[in-house]
């Protein structure tokens, strides 16, 4: 692990954090997104992290965005037959959106955020206390 380590894996936090949210704003903002019968439905993104390690030491040192899945689930249809999306039976392919899960995933992407953050803090407090130590 590096000297600054700490702020590392606050860092890389940060960072992921940063992408999950986009992903479940993007989700968000297309969860009444319907297409034409031709065209696939919308499917919520997930953001996919994978644990960086230390080959040296073998630990943790933080995280990054390993990709973004889309969600497979089969879409609900729905009988709208004067929507001007509906296929010829009048069925309206609905986005794959799982609001509740969504409203999850922000908490603890937030969370995560916050706590990457003062991970970042408590690192910067704990190396300013040993320069002063080194400087008496």
């Amino acid at each position: 692990m590096a000297t600054f380590g700490a702020m590392d894996v606050g860092r890389t936090g940060l960072g992921f954090s940063q992408h999950w949210m986009d992903q479940i704003g993007h989700n968000l903002a297309n969860t009444n997104t319907v297409r034409g019968p031709e065209e696939e439905p919308f499917r919520q993104r997930l953001a996919v992290a994978e644990s960086l390690t230390d080959e040296i030491v073998d630990t943790g040192s933080g995280v990054h965005l390993a990709g973004v899945i889309e969600d497979q689930r089969d879409p609900v249809e729905t009988y709208e037959p004067q929507h001007p999306q509906a296929d010829e039976d009048g069925f309206v392919a609905q986005p794959v959106v799982d609001m509740a899960g969504q409203m999850s995933d922000m908490m603890q992407a937030q969370r995560g955020y916050q706590a990457s953050a003062r991970t970042i803090d408590t690192a910067r407090e704990a190396y300013e206390s040993a320069l002063r130590i080194g400087q008496q």
